[in-house]
């Protein structure tokens, strides 16, 4: 007995079809078990039952796509309103990546990558601070800590008198030697950064300002050290990553985009409800390098051009927390069918980490960006009952129980977020070690000797400090603090103070 081969299995797969292969998996036993075996019978037959199973699992993992997202909020300590808000922030309903009109070129080995020149040396080259002999000296001790996940940014910006943004750009551009490899003009970066940092201050906002935005490209830097997911990458690459970083949230109003499309705003009439203030960010960002003097980017070719622009473009637009799950399925099913990972994809993947880093920091970080999330949140929802609109959830400054919603972001986005992401960094850098035969190249690449433990050490790391985290929380919530706003905010403050 043998099924038709060489026919295209439609994934729907009928019940007479499962039947007769049960039926025939069977007969091939038993013809096993007597030794009566026509062996290209079999083979034929083996081959037709795995593209069933193939046709199955393709069917099982698109329903999975095509179903409405889920958190699997199920748990009955997280509170409703907390649940409201996960769903209502980290989900969207589905819609399908549009497919780039071309494969850019990735390189297989770091071999290849040091042969091409592109590598030799990055991360042993002199820091800019060392060359400016006008940096204070408070600013070149602190930028000492730049490769350290524990980097604190609050004391950049304290000693560079509130240049944080800039300060750190300047440093990670000269550091990747990416300003003399794109010719990048110094007078142009000094008038472009003095713009940006403007627009991060255009609406006076307690997080979302030019400190989280220095923020999180140093979590990008270190997301691409200490994973070794840099050495996958082209010089192009991680100029726009740390770009992208950098203008992420510029001229960010301090309101969500649900608040943006209820009230009608402008900039939703202009980008039609979708990804309203990322679309505003990039745009409005690229917009300032029309102008010749904060035009940074003047001396790359077009093709550079181009592929910077479209991969920031992606980078931003993927932080729209809306697209969270849609990120996340669409990397873990990646990973899981062992396909060829996507270099935008996976970059767009480490921002959006970048910007909800901070629970995965030490507690004396976390517990800093924390009350400030909060005090942004409230004024919005101060906003909207000015408005005589429903309060959106966890934006009632009176009935907020910020505890446990850090708990249930910690273990609903941002655990799963970054456990995804020392996957994908493994599937990425492994490869390309065990491709790395010349001792010679690995003496020269020193970050090679210890690649494989930092990106191990990086997985634990993260995950003490997620859950040392999430015990603080505990322990307010068992010491009966109150879940008001101004209890809250003054107890971070005070915890903070004594830490830093």
């Amino acid at each position: 007995m043998a099924l038709q081969h060489g026919k295209t299995l439609n994934t729907h797969i009928s019940p007479d079809t499962w039947r007769s292969t049960i039926i025939l998996l069977k007969r091939m036993v038993q013809q096993l078990e007597v030794n009566d075996v026509n062996f290209e019978e079999l083979k034929r037959n083996l081959d037709f039952t795995a593209s069933l199973l193939e046709a199955f699992y393709t069917n099982r993992t698109q329903q999975s796509f095509d179903a409405d997202d889920d958190l699997q909020l199920r748990s009955d300590v997280v509170p409703v309103e907390v649940r409201d808000w996960l769903a209502s922030t980290f989900t969207q309903r589905v819609q399908p990546f549009s497919q780039r009109l071309e494969e850019k070129p990735k390189f297989r080995s770091i071999v290849h990558a040091v042969q091409a020149g592109i590598f030799v040396e990055r991360m042993f080259r002199k820091a800019y601070s060392n060359a400016m002999p006008d940096q204070p000296a408070d600013v070149i001790i602190c930028l000492r800590d730049l490769d350290r996940w524990s980097f604190d940014v609050f004391s950049l910006d304290s000693v560079s008198s509130g240049h944080s943004l800039k300060t750190l750009f300047i440093e990670l551009i000269i550091k990747h030697h990416l300003n003399s490899r794109f010719k990048v003009p110094l007078s142009c970066l000094m008038s472009f950064l003095c713009e940006l940092e403007r627009g991060y201050s255009k609406h006076t906002n307690a997080y979302h300002n030019h400190t989280h935005a220095a923020d999180v490209t140093h979590t990008v830097h270190c997301l691409l050290l200490h994973t070794g997911v840099l050495y996958w990458l082209t010089d192009l690459e991680v100029l726009a990553c740390l770009f992208a970083a950098a203008i992420h949230d510029y001229e960010h109003t301090g309101n969500s985009n649900n608040f943006h499309i209820y009230t009608r705003s402008e900039m939703a009439m202009i980008y039609n409800d979708r990804s309203v203030q990322e679309s505003h960010h990039v745009s409005a960002s690229f917009r300032l390098l029309q102008n010749e003097n904060t035009n940074i980017f003047m001396n790359l070719t077009r093709p550079e051009w181009l592929e910077l622009r479209t991969l920031v473009i992606e980078m931003v637009l993927g932080t729209d927390m809306s697209s969270h799950v849609l990120q996340v399925k669409a990397m873990r099913t990646c990973l899981q069918q062992h396909e060829s990972i996507d270099k935008p994809k996976a970059l767009s993947l480490i921002l959006h980490a970048a910007d909800i880093s901070h629970p995965a920091k030490p507690w004396s970080l976390h517990s800093r960006w924390t009350p400030r999330l909060m005090e942004e949140f409230f004024t919005q929802g101060d906003k909207e009952a000015e408005l005589g609109l429903s309060i959106s959830p966890l934006c009632d400054r009176h009935n907020t129980p910020v505890s446990q919603s850090q708990i249930a972001f910690i273990e609903f986005i941002v655990e799963p977020t970054f456990s995804l992401i020392s996957d994908m960094s493994e599937k990425i850098i492994i490869p390309l070690i065990q491709d790395t035969t010349d001792p010679s190249i690995c003496s020269r690449y020193r970050g090679l000797q210890w690649t494989v433990a930092d990106l191990v050490g990086f997985r634990s790391m993260w995950m003490r400090h997620t859950e040392e985290n999430k015990s603080r929380w505990r322990d307010k919530m068992k010491n009966g603090e109150s879940h008001s706003y101004e209890s809250e905010i003054q107890t971070e403050e005070e915890t903070a103070g004594k830490e830093h």
